[in-house]
């Protein structure tokens, strides 16, 4: 992402900042009470993560079903970059991540006493974002690995048969 100093006002940095935050802590507080989504998504979010794109309600529910399939997870974000002209209705944004994975003790099970229980992700978040009568929403975001050390989630069938055509990598991992 290009970003164009002195263009972004401090209050819409903040705020976009405290949505970012706000975001990774639900996720990793587990806070996925009814209506949690409009707290951070407009109604017709895409997501594009390693395991596809999700749209509106789907992208809502992709994010609870990858959460939980960890039995715990931090999410830390750094070098945020936010490009919005003053008074603006839409903002981009981007940030690096270091998402730190716990396996659940199914996973470890499944994968013998040796099982390391953490995957971690070093990464990039790219997001669009319009601004709501309740303040700035992600309308769009996106993740990508740079890196990761441990294995990913052992993942349902189906999810894994997606990812393989997706990736070219071997199903049922």
């Amino acid at each position: 992402m290009n970003e164009t100093r002195g263009t972004t006002h401090p209050r819409d940095h903040f705020e976009i900042s405290t949505l970012v935050s706000g975001f990774f802590r639900t996720m990793d507080e587990r806070r996925f009470d009814e209506g949690w989504a409009g707290a951070y998504f407009t109604d017709d979010l895409r997501t594009t993560t390693p395991l596809g794109i999700a749209e509106g309600a789907d992208a809502v529910r992709h994010i609870e079903e990858a959460t939980g399939r960890f039995a715990a997870t931090l999410h830390i974000s750094s070098d945020l970059l936010v490009r919005a002209e003053p008074g603006a209705r839409t903002a981009s944004a981007s940030w690096n991540a270091h998402m730190t994975h716990v396996h659940l003790d199914s996973t470890l099970q499944a994968r013998g006493e040796n099982a390391n229980p953490l995957f971690t992700v070093g990464g990039v978040y790219e997001a669009k974002l319009r601004r709501t009568a309740s303040g700035w929403r992600f309308s769009h975001m996106s993740v990508r690995a740079v890196w990761t050390t441990g294995e990913p989630p052992v993942l349902p069938a189906e999810t894994a048969t997606r990812v393989a055509k997706l990736t070219g990598a071997q199903a049922g991992r």
